[in-house]
C-alpha cells in the first residue's frame, strides 16, 4: 500500500493543529474517547500535562507509554482521527466509547464488547462498499476480552448500530428499523472507527460502556445521569483501557494473529511499505 509523501505530512500538520502538540510526543499504545474527562482523569492520574488544539484534547504518559485523544463526537471526526494517526507507529489503539444498551436484561455500567458494526452513519462508505462488515481488529478484541474475564467484569459480546442521527430516540420509524437489526447497542462511531482502521491497516479494537437504555421506559441519559456516570465509571473504564492496551502488546509480542503487520514493528506506513 503506496502513501503520497505530501498526504503524511499534512496529516502530520493536522494532528498537530488539532491536538496542540508535536506529532512526535504520541506513544505507541493509543487511547480514542469522545470524553474530556477521560482525558482529564488520565492526565491527573498521572500526573501529566493536557494539550489541546483547535478540536482534540491530548495527554501523554511516557511512563505507560500511552497516549490518549478526545476527538469529541461522531463519524466524521472518527474517521479523522484514524485516518491522521495511521501515519503514526502505532502499535495498538483502543476506543474508549459509550453505547446504548438495546436489550432489556441490560444494566448501566455493563460493558459492552463490540465485534462488528452495523454501517448506518454514512461515512463508512467512502472507504468500502456497503456490503463490506466493519469489524473489529481480532486481536484488540481477544485483548478486551481477557482483560474482562480476568477482573470478572459484567459485559456483553456482540454488534453495534453505528448512526449519524443523534436525537433518534423519538423517531419510530427509525426505532422500529433499529430493532429489526438485532443490534446489542447503538452509537455513533464504531462503523466507521473499524473501516477506517481496516482500510488504513491500524490495529484498533473498542471497549464500549452501557450508559443508557433507550428503549426502555425512562431509559434515555438525561444530563444528571450522565455527570452519575462519569463520577461513577471514568477511572475503571480508562484504566481498563490501559490494561488492555498492554495485554494486546504482550500478544504481539508473542506473535499472535490478528495484529497488522506494520503495528508489529512500529513502523508507520510510508510509500516503501507493502
Amino acid at each position: 500500500m503506496e502513501r503520497n509523501p505530501h498526504e503524511a505530512e499534512i496529516a502530520r500538520q493536522t494532528l498537530e493543529r488539532y491536538s496542540g502538540c508535536e506529532a512526535s510526543q504520541f506513544h505507541s499504545n493509543l487511547i480514542i474517547t469522545n470524553f474530556p474527562k477521560y482525558v482529564e482523569y488520565f492526565a491527573q492520574s498521572r500526573k501529566v500535562p493536557i494539550h489541546e488544539g483547535s478540536m482534540f484534547k491530548v495527554a501523554h504518559c511516557p511512563k505507560e507509554e500511552v497516549s490518549i485523544l478526545d476527538f469529541k463526537i461522531g463519524s466524521p471526526a472518527a474517521a479523522l482521527v484514524v485516518d491522521i494517526c495511521s501515519f503514526l507507529p502505532i502499535r495498538a489503539s483502543i476506543l474508549l466509547g459509550m453505547c446504548g444498551g438495546l436489550r432489556r436484561r441490560y444494566q448501566v455500567g455493563d460493558y459492552l464488547v463490540p465485534v462488528a458494526s452495523i454501517r448506518g452513519e454514512g461515512t463508512s462508505d467512502f472507504y468500502f462498499p456497503i456490503e463490506v462488515p466493519a469489524l473489529a481488529n481480532f486481536l484488540m478484541q481477544k485483548a478486551v476480552t481477557e482483560v474482562l474475564e480476568k477482573e470478572r467484569a459484567n459485559y456483553h459480546i456482540g454488534i453495534t448500530y453505528t448512526t449519524n442521527m443523534r436525537f433518534w430516540e423519538f423517531n419510530e420509524e427509525f426505532k422500529n428499523r433499529l430493532k429489526v437489526t438485532k443490534a446489542q447497542g447503538i452509537e455513533m462511531e464504531c462503523a466507521t472507527l473499524f473501516a477506517a482502521s481496516y482500510k488504513r491497516k491500524f490495529t484498533l479494537g473498542a471497549l464500549l460502556l452501557i450508559s443508557d437504555l433507550p428503549l426502555n421506559q425512562d431509559g434515555i441519559k438525561t444530563k444528571e445521569g450522565a455527570q452519575l456516570i462519569f463520577e461513577k465509571y471514568t477511572a475503571d473504564h480508562v484504566e481498563k483501557g490501559i490494561r488492555i492496551l498492554q495485554s494486546a502488546r504482550e500478544m504481539q509480542a508473542k506473535k499472535i494473529k490478528g495484529a497488522y503487520h506494520r503495528n508489529l514493528n512500529g513502523q508507520a506506513l510510508d510509500s516503501s511499505t507493502p
